[in-house]
């Protein structure tokens, strides 16, 4: 029974995902990123990421860039693993082989700046 409602939350996950938003019109919409669309980034120190590491305020370092992922903790697949590093370096996991590919792509999503050197 678990398993059924398992899948079925996962192909409506997928379908969610990969079928693009209409609009009224019939077109289609497209989706973009915030952090495509951003400037100049923002420049934090680590002292600036640890404070956020809490599964209502998350933020995480990953190569030297800072994530807000906030809105995301709920949402992840591998549950409340996503905070291990919360206000810290998730680089190592990040790149771990629990992660598909695509995840590469959606972390650009939560972009909010660098990692003071």
């Amino acid at each position: 029974m678990i398993a059924v409602l398992v899948l079925i939350l996962g192909v409506l996950l997928g379908a969610f995902i990969l079928i693009p938003q209409v609009h009224k019109s019939g077109g289609t919409k497209k989706v973009e990123s915030t952090a495509s669309n951003k400037k100049v980034s923002k420049i934090y120190s680590k002292a600036d990421v640890l404070v956020h590491n809490k599964k209502t305020d998350c933020w995480i370092i990953i190569k030297d860039k800072v994530y807000d992922v906030t809105s995301y903790v709920e949402e992840h697949p591998g549950g409340d693993a996503i905070l291990a590093h919360a206000g810290d370096d998730s680089t190592k996991g990040f790149y771990g082989p629990q992660h598909a590919t695509r995840v590469f792509d959606m972390i650009d999503d939560f972009y909010i700046g660098d990692l003071e050197r």
